[in-house]
């Protein structure tokens, strides 16, 4: 649920994040490879309890800040790194903020500014971007209802053979 209001300060926002949730949305810290996927409570975690996939293909995934919509769940796709990868996010939706060294793009939520991760681009994935959106799980919320435009393309998972060096 997309939250009408933002909280005005960092303060306030500890009231609504969890700890993890704070130390990356607001923070701009990252969680642990695998974390998402083998903690309980956690996103990938759930999302393989409850639907037996960690790439469910309908819905899409929301800012765990604000709850604005920011990946339509069939872009989501194996990429082997260790944290959810989307090959592109909803237009508007996400912000790209190079890096001050030059040598990473940080994503945040176009309407938070939350911190989600890094973008990578040209690493050969077979996606329709040749992008990788890698993002931390406790910074989105899969919500099985949103919607998504009915011709967007989902690509299986990837084998460990077909991921890039």
């Amino acid at each position: 649920v997309k939250m009408e209001v933002l909280p005005k300060s960092e303060m306030a926002w500890l009231s609504v994040l969890s700890a993890d949730q704070f130390n990356v949305l607001r923070d701009k810290g990252t969680e642990a490879p695998g974390f998402s996927e083998k903690t309980p409570g956690e996103l990938e975690y759930e999302l393989k309890r409850q639907f037996k996939s960690k790439y469910p293909t309908e819905g899409a995934y929301a800012c765990a800040g604000c709850g604005s919509a920011l990946y339509y769940a069939k872009s989501k796709f194996g990429s082997g790194c260790g944290w959810p990868a989307f090959w592109d996010n909803i237009p508007g939706a996400v912000t790209e903020i190079p890096d001050a060294d030059g040598r990473r793009v940080e994503i945040v939520c176009s309407n938070c500014n939350g911190h989600l991760g890094h973008v990578f681009r040209g690493e050969g994935f077979p996606t329709p971007t040749d992008a990788r959106h890698c993002v931390n799980g406790v910074s989105i919320q899969y919500d099985p209802k949103g919607e998504q435009p009915s011709d967007m393309v989902q690509i299986r998972s990837l084998t460990l053979g077909e991921i890039p060096p």
